[in-house]
């Protein structure tokens, strides 16, 4: 029997994880669909929630780019698609007119109410698999 290098045991958990993230990704998407939304809509939504809890609070979309897993220009254009749907909406940063502020709308902290718990379940059914 061949004994593994430390190179290609990396190289199994690394397939490992993605293997992971892809099944839970899809997984949430499916949850989710039903109400017009994906995963990765839903983590913006969650930031959002999560980082600025009060309503009117924002966030800057330069300080979301490492935290979604998209990079800039998709993240904006997710935040364009979930603006015009009215669960966020985009201001202008005054004190640096280059930065754009995020904020839920009433409508967004609803959605994200309405489909944490889909989430969540989600995770729980993935995550929490036997084998994993």
């Amino acid at each position: 029997m061949a004994v593994k290098t430390a190179g290609a045991r990396l190289e199994e958990r690394w397939r490992d994880i993605l293997s992971v993230h892809a099944r839970t990704m899809c997984e949430i998407d499916r949850a989710l669909h039903p109400h017009g939304l994906g995963a990765s809509d839903f983590e913006v939504l969650d930031l959002l929630a999560t980082e600025s809890p009060a309503e009117g609070d924002h966030c800057r979309v330069q300080n979301m780019v490492g935290r979604i897993h998209l990079s800039q220009s998709a993240l904006s254009r997710l935040i364009g698609r979930l603006e015009k749907d009215g669960l966020v909406e985009r201001s202008v940063c005054v004190e640096d007119r280059r930065g754009v502020w995020v904020a839920l709308t009433p409508r967004g902290r609803a959605v994200h109410a309405e489909v944490l718990p889909l989430q969540r379940a989600a995770l729980e059914r993935t995550l929490d698999a036997p084998g994993d």
